[in-house]
């Protein structure tokens, strides 16, 4: 039997959201763990350990690439968004000049960079990166990369679901990585 989930409409979402992640910002205990925190959409945290050095590997190459090829955006690692379900981190995200001052002044963005990058880890499912996908698109992403494990890179753009051979945005960004 299909089950139905009945979601908040995405402004009470986005409130309630925001509120939970200054909460978990302002808990004192919370700011000395060394873990990622994200939540879900009824604020429950959701903490995964650091993740391993060449991850972070991983993310600086491609926040570099990015910053390289395309100058009039910032980039950002780690980036808090609020979504449909919870507030989830970028790995790696690229948002256009002209929302600096979003950048600079908001705790957890309400709408999605233009581009959001998943670099995976042995413990992310097909499943969970799918949710992500879609959830980045839902909250205005134009395009959502992800970094595999062997380095290369899957470009999905404007909310289709197949995988594009480069990025729109960016189309000097290389298929594969080089660390």
């Amino acid at each position: 039997m299909p089950i139905t989930i009945e979601l908040a409409p995405s402004g009470t979402q986005t409130a309630f959201n925001l509120k939970r992640w200054n909460e978990i910002l302002e808990d004192p205990e919370l700011a000395r763990l060394p873990h990622r925190i994200e939540t879900d959409r009824h604020g429950h945290i959701i903490m995964t350990p650091p993740p391993a050095p060449f991850h972070g590997q991983k993310q600086y190459r491609v926040a570099s690439l990015l910053e390289r090829l395309l100058p009039h955006g910032i980039v950002l690692t780690e980036c808090p968004l609020s979504t449909s379900d919870g507030v989830k981190a970028t790995d790696v995200a690229w948002v256009n000049s002209d929302r600096g001052s979003e950048v600079k002044t908001d705790v957890c963005l309400t709408r999605a960079p233009e581009i959001c990058v998943e670099v995976l880890s042995p413990s992310n499912s097909v499943a969970e990166i799918r949710e992500k996908v879609a959830l980045y698109f839902e909250a205005g992403a134009r395009e959502v990369w992800i970094c595999n494990q062997d380095d290369t890179m899957h470009f999905y753009c404007n909310g289709d679901p197949n995988r594009h051979e480069r990025s729109e945005i960016c189309r000097d960004f290389p298929a594969k990585i080089e660390l």
